[in-house]
């Protein structure tokens, strides 16, 4: 990466900025290359995200003051290279958005269920079961608006004040589209763990809430 890249500057550098950039780079690398892999869903394309990502903060790399949030600053530069050559490429799906499903859908669904009746925390019971790739599954089929948001609040740890400005959208934007996105993926969660006969109930939430 960082040959490639530090090659393909167009600003003049001394090697103070080179060796800044690389540690940069270096210490991000790994987060960044997880979130590239979850938004693309092939490591391919996450390879390449990376690389976009890097040459437009390298060439970028003036702008950047020593001392602000070189994260949020690699994080938004990342998301507006997938904005710009991923997703746009790629067909977004209907969104169903459960609008019968309360924010605490998984939630009670795992505590009326026989299953976990004495499980000290049946959601996390039921969440430990569930295979990596099951959870992957249900985060993959999320629409791309939802999807960016969960992962950005739920696995990056960002606020919705740094998201909002991730990816350019007003803060109620940001809380909405996480919103939705948690309960479809609590509904997904559920479905895999009928399929996977981890649970054997299948009725509503108390209230009539449930599908």
């Amino acid at each position: 990466m960082g040959a490639t890249v530090l090659a393909s500057q167009t600003a003049p550098v001394t090697a103070d900025d080179r060796e800044r950039f690389q540690a940069l780079a270096e210490e991000h690398l790994d987060s960044l290359f997880r979130a590239a892999l979850r938004l693309t869903r092939n490591r391919t394309r996450a390879e390449d995200l990376l690389q976009e990502t890097f040459l437009r903060a390298w060439r970028s790399f003036h702008t950047f003051k020593p001392g602000t949030n070189a994260r949020a600053w690699l994080y938004k530069i990342l998301m507006n290279a997938y904005i710009d050559g991923y997703r746009k490429a790629t067909r977004e799906p209907e969104i169903v958005d459960h609008e019968d499903v309360d924010e605490f859908y998984l939630y009670t669904k795992v505590q009326e269920s026989d299953d976990f009746r004495r499980a000290g925390d049946p959601e996390e019971v039921l969440l430990a079961r569930l295979m990596d790739a099951d959870v992957k599954g249900a985060l993959d089929s999320l629409p791309d608006a939802f999807r960016e948001v969960v992962i950005l609040a739920d696995i990056e740890g960002f606020s919705y004040k740094e998201i909002a400005d991730l990816l350019g959208i007003p803060i109620g934007t940001v809380m909405s589209r996480l919103h939705r996105g948690r309960r479809q993926l609590q509904v997904k969660l559920w479905e895999y763990a009928k399929r996977a006969h981890y649970v054997s109930a299948d009725k509503p939430p108390a209230g009539g809430g449930g599908r």
